[in-house]
C-alpha cells in the first residue's frame, strides 16, 4: 500500500520506505513505458503487490510499480484448463475469475491477500505432499525486462527460460501476466481438531502420505497440535459448509479477536503466554466442514505478526522440529505465536525452496510489536543445520555467499540475470544480499 506522505510500508511492518515517485500502471505498455523511463534517469524500479512479504523482497527505494490496476483475466483456454492473469491479480480474486468456467487453482497458501505475481516470485505455497507450490503451477508468462522489451515465456516462446522466470524474486524483470495450470472445479473436506503431538509426531509420515493436504500448528508450552487434514472431492460433491455465525466466531472474535487481546497481554505479561496458549488449543479448531477449495484453503489473518520459514527435505522435519522444541524450553522463552508445519511436493524451479526434493516447512511466528531476532536467529541455525532453505518472501539472514550452494541453479539463475538486467535496474538492497551484486 502506498500511504499519504509517499512511504510504502509492507503489512508485516518489517519494511518500509520512501520512494522517489509511484506510479499505477494498467497496462503492460504502461509498465514498458515506467521501465524505459526508468532506466534513462538510471533510477532503479521495483514492482508491488499486496505488500505480505516480510523480507525487502519488494522495496523500492526509485521508481514503485503498483499493480494494483493492473488486475483481471486476460483469456482463457479451457480445452487446456489454463488462465492468464494479469500480474497485479489478488489471489482471493481468482476463484470469481475461474468459475464461469468450472476452473480452480491446484492448491493454494493459507493466505489469500497477495497478488498472483507476488505469491510466485516469492515462492508462496500450501501443503500437500503431492502438490507443488504456486510457481509449480505457472506454465507461462510475459515480464518487462530492463531494456523495455516484452518478454514472453511458456510451451512455445523460450520454454527454457519458465524454470527460472516463475519465480524471479523481482530480479528479471517486471511480471505483466502470468498463465496458470489450472484443474476442474473441486471441494474440500475439511477436518480440524486438536490432538496430543507426540501422537502426531510419531504418525507424521503416514499421515502426510495418505492426506491430500496435511498440516498442523504446535502452540509452544503445550503437548498438543492443532491438526488440519483436507480431502479432494468432486465439485458434485454435497457441501456443509461452516454456519456463518459458527465461521465468524471461530475466524473473527476468537482466531482474530481474541489472539489480539492474548498477544497484547502476552507482550506486557510474558508469564501469561504458556496459560493463554493451553487455552488456545482448546478454543480453536476441532471443527468439520465441506466448501468450495478456495474457501477452505484459505483464512483470514488480522493479527499482524511476523514469519520465519524454512524448507527441509521431509525427512528430516521430525529432527528439525524436536530441536526446535529443546531450543524453545533451554532457552526459557515464552512464544505466543503457534510453529506451522506444511509439507509440499518436490519442483523443478530453479529457486524454489522445493527445487529437486520433496519438502517439508517449519515456520516460526512472532507478534509484530515484539522483536522476533533472537528466536528467529536460534531457529534457523536449526533449520540450516537440517538442510534448510529459507523462504524468500520471509525473514531470515542468509546471503548469496550461503544460498549459492543449496540451489544446484542458482549459476544459472544470476547468469541469466546478467543477461536480463546487466545494470541491475530492478535490484534493490534485498537481492543484492541473496543474489550478490
Amino acid at each position: 500500500m502506498t500511504r499519504p506522505g509517499g512511504r510504502w510500508q509492507n503489512w508485516g511492518r518489517s519494511e518500509s520506505v520512501r520512494p522517489r515517485r509511484v506510479e499505477f500502471p494498467r497496462t503492460a505498455e504502461a509498465v514498458q513505458r515506467a521501465v524505459v523511463a526508468a532506466a534513462a534517469q538510471h533510477i532503479p524500479v521495483k514492482a508491488v503487490g499486496a505488500g505480505h512479504s516480510f523480507t525487502g523482497i519488494a522495496v523500492a527505494p526509485g521508481v514503485l510499480l503498483d499493480l494494483t490496476d493492473l488486475t483481471g483475466l486476460v483469456s482463457v483456454d479451457v480445452e487446456r484448463s489454463q488462465v492468464t492473469l494479469r500480474a497485479g491479480t489478488r489471489l482471493h480474486q481468482v476463484p470469481a475469475l475461474l468459475a464461469p468456467f468450472g476452473l480452480a487453482m491446484e492448491n493454494l497458501g493459507d493466505i489469500d491477500r497477495q497478488s498472483i505475481s507476488g505469491a510466485i516470485s516469492t515462492g508462496t505455497h500450501g501443503t500437500g505432499a503431492r502438490f507443488g507450490g504456486i510457481a509449480a503451477q505457472i506454465v507461462g508468462a510475459a515480464l518487462v525486462t530492463a531494456s523495455g522489451e516484452l518478454l514472453v515465456v511458456g510451451e512455445s516462446e523460450n520454454p527454457e527460460l519458465l524454470p527460472a522466470v516463475a519465480l524471479g524474486l523481482g530480479a528479471l524483470g517486471i511480471l505483466v501476466e502470468v498463465t496458470v495450470q489450472c484443474v476442474p472445479a473441486f471441494v474440500l473436506h475439511a477436518v480440524e481438531r486438536p490432538e496430543p503431538l507426540d501422537t502426531v509426531l510419531d504418525d507424521l509420515d503416514r499421515r502426510v502420505a495418505e492426506a491430500d493436504h496435511f498440516e498442523f500448528y504446535w502452540f509452544p508450552h503445550t503437548d498438543r497440535a492443532m491438526t488440519k487434514t483436507n480431502t479432494r472431492l468432486p465439485e458434485s460433491a454435497p457441501r456443509h459448509p461452516l454456519p456463518r455465525v459458527g465461521k465468524w466466531i471461530d475466524d473473527v472474535v476468537v482466531g482474530s479477536g481474541l489472539h489480539q487481546v492474548a498477544c497484547s497481554v502476552a507482550r506486557t505479561v510474558p508469564a501469561t503466554i504458556p496459560p493463554i496458549n493451553r487455552l488456545s488449543v482448546k478454543l480453536w479448531g476441532d471443527r468439520e466442514f465441506t466448501d468450495a477449495s478456495s474457501r477452505v484453503f484459505a483464512t483470514s489473518r488480522s493479527v499482524r505478526f511476523r514469519e520465519m520459514e524454512y524448507a527441509l527435505p521431509a525427512e528430516n522435519v521430525r529432527p528439525a522440529f524436536d530441536a526446535l522444541r529443546a531450543l524453545v524450553d533451554e532457552r526459557g522463552w515464552r512464544i505466543s505465536f503457534p510453529v506451522e508445519v506444511r509439507f509440499a511436493a518436490a519442483d523443478d524451479r530453479w529457486m524454489s525452496t522445493a527445487h529437486g526434493r520433496e519438502s517439508g516447512y517449519i515456520a516460526v511466528h512472532r507478534y509484530w510489536r515484539e522483536d522476533p531476532a533472537e528466536y528467529f536467529e536460534a531457529v534457523e541455525q536449526i533449520m540450516l543445520g537440517f538442510g534448510g532453505r529459507p523462504h524468500w518472501g520471509k525473514m531470515h539472514t542468509l546471503d548469496a555467499a550461503v544460498l549459492r550452494d543449496r540451489y544446484p541453479h542458482f549459476g544459472d539463475f544470476v547468469a541469466l540475470r546478467d543477461r536480463l538486467d546487466p545494470d541491475r535496474l530492478f535490484a534493490n538492497p534485498y537481492l543484492e544480499r541473496v543474489l550478490g551484486e
